[in-house]
């Protein structure tokens, strides 16, 4: 039993990840990286999990890094630190490299390791209560460890507005920048467009979203060369046998379920 998340899976394997430290608006101590970590080693072992949703309980999606943490880490030595900050960068990492689509449904502000968290995420929608700001060199510090997270998203001229001026930004902007894919009039609409992608992502092949996943890490910021070519090319020859591809394409000409959906 955790702490500080709530986990909780559907019977058709859609996963909901709920940070539950709503005292001090979700914010990340060492506990809940611990628990979210091995939360998500976990999930990414489960074969019946398809979909996860991260979300927050309470007004606040996640208000970054604990305070009282980092005031901790102030006072403790360089070896200290270096293990906080490896285990934060592990916990970005594991989310990530999820095998299954991950969806972040952001119910409030997110700031800090907050928008790290989303920024690691497939997909993400908002409610329209939600701002965002990344205010570390306010606090004397530097977004370094989720800092490249977040400029895969928003670009490095997006990045150097935000690391610097810490001002906040709203989900209209964080929409234009590609923080946010979505950000609907109310939070109803914000739930049926999660309701909307989940029951869109269920309909497709478990393996081919996660080769999907891992095919846009390995080929996003290279040149498209002869390496490229031959990279690409054994993938789509390798998907192309695997039982899930046949059993797809059959169901397509057959105008029936895969197995998937009728299992």
């Amino acid at each position: 039993m955790s702490d500080t998340i709530l986990c909780q899976m559907s019977e058709t394997g859609v996963v909901t990840l709920s940070l539950q430290r709503p005292e001090v608006c979700n914010a990340i101590n060492e506990i809940m990286v611990a628990e979210l970590t091995a939360t998500l080693a976990a999930i990414s072992q489960n074969s019946s999990a398809r979909v996860l949703i991260l979300t927050g309980s309470g007004d606040f999606f996640c208000a970054g890094t604990d305070h009282q943490w980092m005031l901790r880490g102030s006072k403790a030595g360089p070896d200290h630190n270096f293990e906080d900050a490896l285990h934060i960068a592990r916990l970005l990492r594991t989310l990530d490299r999820l095998p299954i689509p991950t969806i972040a449904h952001i119910n409030g502000p997110a700031i800090g390791t907050g928008i790290g968290l989303i920024s690691c995420c497939d997909m993400a929608v908002c409610t329209p209560n939600s701002w965002f700001s990344i205010p570390d060199t306010r606090l004397g510090l530097i977004p370094a460890v989720f800092g490249p997270y977040v400029i895969n998203k928003i670009g490095s001229s997006a990045a150097r507005r935000y690391f610097l001026s810490t001002e906040k930004f709203n989900p209209t902007t964080a929409q234009r920048l590609g923080l946010i894919h979505e950000c609907p009039p109310s939070a109803q609409e914000a739930q049926n467009q999660v309701d909307l992608w989940v029951s869109e992502l269920i309909k497709n092949s478990p393996h081919a979203l996660t080769a999907a996943k891992r095919f846009i890490t390995s080929v996003e910021h290279r040149p498209i060369d002869d390496a490229m070519l031959s990279d690409t090319a054994h993938r789509m020859a390798h998907i192309r046998t695997h039982e899930e591809a046949q059993e797809g394409l059959q169901a397509y000409l057959n105008q029936c379920d895969p197995n998937w959906l009728a299992s």
